[in-house]
């Protein structure tokens, strides 16, 4: 039986309408999980969710367990994952509280834990990530998106920072000469790891503001915390909307 896992960030340490049936309390070999993970069900679907920043939002995107939390969800049996994001909007049009399913990423991380083989390598361990994204799931988003009149943007490039600060407008520049359309600070090496045990994986991003350089003032986390009160009411009646397109 397949199931679907919900990973929520910032603004999204809960999801309103799940009725849980069980909590997991998972240690993995790579360490603990960032939460208790819920299982139960969201408006007739059995899903898993779980919160990247822990319930109280204390852990910041450098100090996430990105390899245990996904090791967890696969244990779980989860096959694929939906990942919320809070990010910032580079490119034009990509304004406070739209809804972007991103296509591709360029991760300028460091010091992170990226990969499940660094102690036990073989030449097969090396995974294609020439489309970051499953397909077919970032389809159901876009399916699901058009279905409830939401207007999102159907692609673009995120661009993933190690935070926790937010960047300088020289780095956002380079970004934008780089091809990036939003700035993150938890997508990578999330993706990479589900690819890695063969997790179908895709994203829905929320930008919540302007990127450096790109606002008009100073970025705010009032500002910030306004967009999410309201987007993120509109990611979850997208993802109920998609999870009845998967298949």
């Amino acid at each position: 039986m397949s199931m679907t896992a919900i990973i929520g960030g910032t603004g999204l340490t809960d999801l309103d309408g799940l009725n849980i049936q069980r909590e997991e309390v998972l240690e993995t070999c790579w360490g603990a999980v960032s939460a208790p993970v819920l299982i139960g069900d969201f408006h007739g679907h059995e899903i898993v969710f779980l919160a990247r920043h822990a319930q109280d939002h204390s852990l910041p995107p450098h100090k996430i367990n990105y390899r245990a939390n996904i090791q967890a969800l696969e244990l779980l049996g989860v096959d694929r994952i939906i990942a919320v994001n809070a990010v910032g909007g580079i490119t034009e049009g990509m304004c406070g509280g739209v809804i972007c399913i991103p296509d591709q990423i360029i991760d300028y991380t460091s010091n992170r834990e990226h990969t499940f083989f660094s102690d036990d390598f073989e030449v097969t361990n090396h995974i294609d990530f020439t489309m970051p994204y499953d397909e077919k799931l970032r389809q159901s988003l876009i399916q699901g998106a058009i279905q409830v009149g939401l207007n999102i943007r159907q692609g673009g490039v995120y661009g993933c920072f190690n935070g926790p600060r937010l960047e300088t407008a020289a780095e956002i520049r380079r970004m934008e000469r780089d091809g990036c359309d939003l700035t993150g600070m938890t997508g990578m090496p999330e993706a990479a790891l589900a690819r890695e045990l063969g997790l179908s994986y895709a994203s829905i991003c929320l930008v919540v503001n302007r990127a450096a350089g790109k606002a008009d003032g100073e970025i705010t986390i009032d500002g910030i915390r306004q967009v999410l009160v309201e987007g993120m009411q509109k990611v979850r009646q997208l993802i109920e909307a998609s999870l009845v397109l998967i298949r």
